[in-house]
């Protein structure tokens, strides 16, 4: 499995949000290459970026950090937040990062994210942000009317390989990952899922492992000291 630590980023500072809310925001660090370089040290070979400003507002606010991440190398790179053009795609890809994470524009623009996953192949990944089962979009803020799970199946069905699903309740809550809706998306058959938010144990991942999920994402739980990077891949990381 996979494992990708996360540099969420606002104002260039690397944070973290519990359960997605702006205003409950904690700053772990303020040189993101920093951080990238710590977990390369640590063994990863993967790695997580989203800019929390440019998925509330659109904005590339935090453009100029994420390319001095790219530049560093060493590391595959999937970067999400505010990623609603092709125009930004290109940009992205042009920096060096290998993966451009879809969100919002997923749900509002569903023709273009099929025409973007049609172009790119496995460049396109798809964030599926859910809370109480529906899909959350603009940060979090607002919540669709499509349940979280068949929003997948259609992506999937539309020919999106790759998903980020991420259980808001639980991200930064450092309380469990919501293993339930891991097994139920492990019925996708070919279907590439990235578990997200809340994952705090060993035991969770050898769990998810076992389920066939493809990835993790680890966020807060590495920043607090309760998950060790270095122990997590040595033990389910293929890396």
């Amino acid at each position: 499995m996979q494992i990708f630590p996360a540099i969420d980023l606002s104002n260039g500072q690397v944070v973290r949000l519990f359960q997605g809310d702006y205003a409950k925001m904690t700053v772990y660090g303020t040189d993101p290459c920093a951080v990238a370089r710590e977990f390369i040290a640590a063994g990863a070979k993967y790695l997580h970026v989203v800019d929390l400003d440019g998925a509330r507002d659109g904005t590339i606010a935090n453009f100029s950090s994420i390319a001095a991440i790219a530049k560093q190398g060493g590391l595959y790179i999937e970067v999400g937040g505010g990623i609603r053009t092709e125009e930004r795609i290109q940009q992205y890809l042009d920096l060096g990062v290998q993966r451009c994470i879809l969100g919002t524009v997923a749900v509002k623009d569903f023709d273009f994210t099929v025409r973007m996953a049609q172009t790119y192949g496995d460049k396109i990944a798809v964030g599926v942000d859910a809370k109480n089962g529906y899909v959350a979009i603009n940060g979090w803020k607002e919540l669709s009317q499509e349940k979280g799970v068949d929003f997948c199946k259609r992506l999937y069905d539309a020919g999106v390989k790759t998903i980020i699903y991420t259980d808001i309740s639980r991200d930064g809550a450092e309380r469990g990952t919501n293993l339930e809706v891991y097994k139920e998306l492990s019925k996708i058959n070919g279907l590439c899922v990235t578990a997200s938010g809340g994952v705090s144990a060993l035991e969770e991942l050898y769990q998810l492992q076992h389920i066939g999920t493809h990835a993790a994402i680890l966020g807060k739980a590495l920043y607090t000291g309760r998950l060790d990077l270095k122990t997590v891949i040595q033990e389910v990381g293929k890396c």
